[in-house]
């Protein structure tokens, strides 16, 4: 189980996965990437798009000063974004 949170965070990224990211003003590092995953948007239609906005899912162990936990990371082809949205217990 987890938290969902759907919040926006600053990823920094290396070779394309994500190696680090900021939330709540704490700085995590990507220790070990545990699953990927890529989703094509709910919202798209081909009538409007050339090419599906896709969603690019990270579960990563992360952590800052304590021990590390597990995150799900998701960038957003269409807007740019990266939002963390899930916290798992």
């Amino acid at each position: 189980m987890g938290h969902v949170y759907g919040v926006p965070i600053t990823v920094t990224e290396h070779q394309g996965r994500p190696v680090r990211f900021v939330w709540d003003r704490r700085v995590y590092t990507v220790r070990h990437i545990v699953d990927h995953w890529i989703t094509v948007r709910a919202d798209w239609t081909p009538a409007h798009h050339d090419q599906p906005p896709q969603r690019v899912h990270w579960r990563v162990e992360a952590g800052s000063a304590g021990p590390p936990g597990v995150y799900e990371l998701l960038h957003d082809s269409g807007s740019g974004r990266w939002l963390l949205a899930r916290v798992l217990d």
